[in-house]
């Protein structure tokens, strides 16, 4: 887990696709939040479309890479949880906190991937580091 986070604390923009709406791929810039209580935690605003392709289908998958050509891929499922506690330290996040301002905004949302896989790899052809959780 220390590695994974790690590789996602240092490239903080990462891409998180999921099922669109309308049922094909759809992926965004997403960002990382925090580790907490062995869970990868994320946000987003409930009035957002990717919360309700999230809702309607929660497997997701987020991939990153880095100036080595190093890459991650972490895939699992979505669970939303009010978690205060998770909220406090999103909100923490200057970008964060310029769009919701408060941890109680009505539609700031956290969430974490459970059942994660997660794998680094690069193009060396050597064997990738597959994360146990």
């Amino acid at each position: 887990m220390k590695r994974i986070v790690e590789f996602l604390n240092e490239n903080p923009v990462q891409t998180l696709a999921t099922v669109s709406l309308d049922g094909k791929a759809k992926a965004r810039p997403f960002m990382f939040m925090a580790e907490k209580d062995g869970k990868l935690w994320f946000c987003t605003n409930n009035q957002k479309d990717v919360y309700k392709e999230m809702q309607k289908n929660p497997s997701v998958a987020v991939s990153v890479s880095n100036e080595k050509y190093e890459y991650l891929r972490l895939t699992g499922d979505a669970v939303f949880e009010n978690n205060m506690e998770v909220k406090e330290i999103c909100i923490e996040n200057p970008i964060v906190k310029g769009q919701y301002e408060r941890a109680t905004n009505p539609i700031f949302e956290v969430f974490y991937i459970a059942n994660p896989k997660a794998t680094i790899a690069d193009f060396s052809g050597n064997p990738p580091y597959e994360a146990k959780f």
